[in-house]
């Protein structure tokens, strides 16, 4: 179908050569249609909203679907920033540029919103704001500014910042970034996990408090982690079984010159599930509900979990990819330094030549070839353990199965063809 006059003349007037600039007087090229001026209320399902009204404002256009797991999550948060934006008389507004599947999905999943819309069955405009801002994933929040500029990175600032974000300008970016620079070069561990009324965690009877002082000097991996999360309670039981191996190995060589633990840091729903969880795990952890959890989750931008955010003796941060070192090299990974790594993946160098150049794997029925990240490898997220990989793994050049080496199951070729799946 072809655009209709007003939707083609955007286009046109978007690709320019200026893609970054926007002006305030084109908001209505942008969100309205030859038909239609104005943007659903979440007030009533027909209640409108001049597109005019929004001059002089600071636009999130907010691409985002029910039926994906991930947008209703950052639905939530959100709704939070851009409730308190309002409550305090920000100049701020939010438009959902659905992706939904249907009109019954717009409209369950836009009564959660107390922002605009534009209308589900308006597709063009729809199609014409996804090509202009190149939209490959969602959610994705754009941030159109008064003087024209735009910003494409709101979901990140929004989960990193919260409402301290606004109103979105580089300036005030440049802000943030800098008392953020600060905070970790003057980071600790004792202002990382205490606060004016808790100095302690708990210990796994939940009833003896463990002074964070104790903890200084060791290295500490902080577990984002929730039991109603399917990928967390897979590799929980795997952390479980690392950290004491890690554990045994430390005291094995005795003189406690050095030790590591880990605290949970909850993301459960309420206490029951947090008592739950935590009654599983062999390590210390933060009290249900407290506020520093959240401060946690912002200062180290904690986008999804299972997170491991590994901090070193000092106090400062190692690394914020301890889950995908533990899958990588398990209890070898500690103690998780550059260093470390580094003697690591020359090891795994030299495994690799030693390793078949192609076999076929139990849970595939196609041959498998051994790729590197500079030979048509790179990260992965493997199909037998379902964790992320790099490097170095089995690949199905037909159509794109992959296996972290450790996982491959090397069977013979018909063995391979009566596997039904691919």
């Amino acid at each position: 179908m072809d655009l209709d006059d007003n939707a083609r003349n955007l286009v046109q007037a978007l690709t320019n050569g200026d893609a970054e600039k926007i002006s305030t007087s084109r908001f209505s090229s942008l969100l309205a249609s030859k038909d239609r001026d104005y943007l659903l209320s979440s007030t009533t399902q027909d209640d409108q909203v001049k597109i005019s009204d929004l001059e002089g404002k600071v636009i999130g256009l907010y691409f985002s679907a029910n039926w994906y797991p991930p947008c209703r999550n950052f639905n939530k948060v959100l709704i939070g920033v851009y409730e308190q934006l309002k409550s305090n008389g920000s100049n701020f507004e939010i438009v959902f540029v659905s992706s939904d599947e249907d009109l019954s999905a717009f409209n369950s999943y836009r009564e959660s919103m107390p922002w605009l819309s534009i209308p589900f069955s308006d597709l063009e405009t729809k199609k014409a704001l996804n090509r202009k801002f190149e939209v490959e994933g969602i959610p994705y929040l754009i941030i159109l500014q008064p003087d024209g500029s735009t910003l494409h990175d709101g979901v990140e600032l929004i989960y990193r910042y919260g409402i301290e974000a606004f109103p979105f300008t580089e300036e005030k970016l440049e802000e943030l970034r800098r008392e953020e620079r600060m905070k970790h070069e003057s980071q600790t561990l004792t202002n990382l996990l205490t606060n004016p009324g808790r100095d302690y965690l708990l210990d796994q009877t939940m009833t003896r408090k463990v002074p964070v002082d104790s903890l200084i000097g060791k290295t500490i991996g902080l577990y984002f982690s929730a039991q109603w999360c399917f990928p967390c309670a897979k590799f929980t039981p795997k952390l479980i079984s690392i950290y004491q191996k890690i554990k045994q190995s430390l005291e094995g060589k005795g003189g406690g010159v050095e030790d590591f633990e880990i605290v949970f840091v909850s993301n459960d729903r309420d206490q029951s599930s947090f008592d739950s969880y935590y009654g599983t795990m062999p390590w210390l952890a933060l009290p249900f509900g407290d506020p520093i959890i959240i401060t946690l989750a912002k200062y180290f931008d904690v986008q999804g979990i299972p997170c491991l955010i590994i901090i070193g003796p000092d106090g400062k941060t190692v690394t914020k990819q301890g889950r995908n070192l533990i899958n990588l090299y398990q209890e070898n990974a500690y103690p998780f330094t550059d260093a470390k790594l580094e003697s690591l993946e020359k090891e795994m160098e030299e495994e690799a030549k030693r390793l078949p150049r192609s076999n076929y794997h139990a849970g595939h029925r196609h041959e498998l070839t051994l790729v590197s990240e500079g030979n048509g490898g790179g990260p992965f997220i493997c199909c037998d353990c379902d964790e992320q990989g790099s490097s170095w793994a089995y690949q199905c050049l037909g159509c794109g199965y992959e296996v972290h080496p450790r996982c491959m199951r090397a069977v013979d070729p018909a063995t391979a063809a009566s596997v039904q799946h691919t």
